[in-house]
């Protein structure tokens, strides 16, 4: 059975605050929430395209030096960018790529954006970004919910 829910958890565990989406991927995994499924990597590819199918929901949940902190959460839909190549997309070129290879909609989407600022290789998560974790954390866990739909300006 597909989860109705999809949380992809983009990020590079050895470089500092770039830990920020596989750290919140790990608590997602320890809460076991019924309904989601958690998609851990790098960065997003075209394959990832294929973990759309049958979702009612997706977040993508990134560390961002460009978001306000402690996080930002918006509403991303499918676009054909410069990041569309074989490797390395976007959130909006992900929902693209599905769009243009089933011919079908994609699912809602949201881009969970939590700051982050250091990123050098071999460095933990910063005091600011764990701070940022935890508050972000506050809105990751309620997706398990009904009716519990993302909202710009949830912070």
């Amino acid at each position: 059975m597909i989860a109705p829910i999809v949380v992809f958890a983009i990020g590079n565990p050895s470089r500092g605050d770039d830990a920020i989406g596989p750290v919140l991927a790990e608590r997602l995994e320890a809460e076991a929430l019924p309904g989601i499924e958690v998609v851990v990597d790098f960065q997003l590819q075209i394959e990832h395209a294929l973990d759309l199918e049958g979702r009612r929901l997706a977040v993508f949940v990134d560390a961002a030096v460009d978001a306000a902190p402690p996080y930002e959460l918006r509403r991303v839909r499918p676009r054909r960018d410069r990041s569309h190549s074989s490797h390395a997309l976007s959130p909006a070129a992900v929902l693209e790529t599905y769009e243009r290879c089933t011919g079908r909609a994609p699912p809602q989407a949201w881009v969970l954006a939590v700051r982050g600022d250091h990123f050098e290789l071999g460095s933990g998560l910063s005091a600011a970004a764990r701070a940022n974790v935890e508050a972000a954390w506050s809105r990751l866990e309620t997706l398990g919910r009904p009716s519990a739909a993302p909202s710009p300006g949830a912070r």
